[in-house]
């Protein structure tokens, strides 16, 4: 991403690119119609809740940790393994993830180095607010329970919750990223700051369109020593939500995007970071397909709850 000229709105031209503006529409519609569901008039909360749950689990699984929704929702430690780490660092994006939405657009910066201080557990996810992923363990948010070291996905305490510096690897491997190569230090922080001036000076493009670019920047980027993945998604799904396209956070595109496979996913993040027109429509599209998924498991939901069977 370059630096943005004054003046100027570099997400616009995207929403013209091939397949984007059906893209746009086919979420935006299956968004629509889960808030149509009958259920969503009295059990809103609960669907949110659900979706949020579901949204970590499946985040967790696209950075190596694929449990079962049940494992996770009875699950009381996500201290003792990489694995149970990495679904408590999920859990812990997404339930800080709701507060974020309020500073997103004036500070993204602050708001990423949150994120990835609560992925690791250097503080409780909502601190002071009592807030927590509905359905999840209370050890979910435990202050220090996510902190790891290199071997298990985690990085020293010193890197936590800021950008890495010259010289300074990253411990996600391919799990999120898969083969795309890690831009330096000087790069990144160059492009962090070129996105921090674009989601500060704002955008007439679609919100998809805007969560497309933040969610693949970031992935690309990997500025972080950890859990680069997680924080991506959880910055997606701020700006899906703070951005009006999914304002009651109903719609887990972490399960989307999950559920279209790592495969499809590295591919279509590659896509992206070649930097070629068609390339970053078809993971814009790929983006919209994930909404889209996320609509359809939360209508799930729905008619489950209309049945009585959750």
């Amino acid at each position: 991403m370059s630096p943005q000229s004054p003046g100027t709105d570099p997400l616009a031209p995207l929403a013209d690119l091939p397949g984007v503006a059906e893209a746009v529409e086919t979420a935006r519609a299956a968004v629509d119609a889960l808030h149509r569901h009958r259920v969503m008039r009295r059990r809103r909360t609960e669907v949110a809740a659900e979706a949020a749950l579901r949204g970590a689990r499946a985040s967790a699984a696209l950075a190596g940790a694929d449990w079962g929704l049940e494992e996770v929702r009875r699950r009381t430690d996500f201290g003792t393994d990489a694995q149970a780490r990495t679904v408590g660092a999920a859990l812990r994006a997404t339930a800080e993830a709701a507060h974020l939405r309020d500073i997103w657009k004036t500070s993204p910066l602050r708001v990423l180095a949150r994120l990835h201080l609560v992925a690791e557990g250097g503080v409780p996810a909502g601190a002071g607010t009592g807030a927590e992923v509905a359905g999840a363990a209370p050890g979910a948010v435990d202050a220090g329970e996510g902190v790891g070291t290199a071997s298990d996905g985690g990085i020293g305490v010193e890197r936590i919750g800021r950008p890495r510096l010259p010289g300074e690897s990253v411990t996600d491997g391919g799990r999120d990223a898969g083969d795309l190569p890690l831009p330096d230090a000087t790069e990144t922080a160059a492009r962090l700051a070129a996105l921090r001036d674009l989601i500060t000076g704002g955008s007439s493009a679609p919100v998809l369109v805007q969560a497309a670019v933040v969610h693949g920047e970031l992935s690309a980027l990997r500025p972080f020593g950890s859990r680069n993945g997680i924080v991506a998604r959880a910055a997606c799904r701020i700006v899906l939500t703070g951005g009006g396209l999914d304002p009651g956070a109903v719609a887990p595109a972490e399960v989307g995007f999950a559920e279209q496979g790592p495969d499809a996913h590295h591919a279509a993040l590659a896509e992206y970071a070649s930097g070629t027109a068609d390339g970053v429509a078809r993971w814009i599209i790929h983006c919209g397909r994930a909404v889209e998924l996320g609509a359809r498991e939360s209508v799930a939901v729905c008619e489950a709850l209309q049945r009585g069977a959750a």
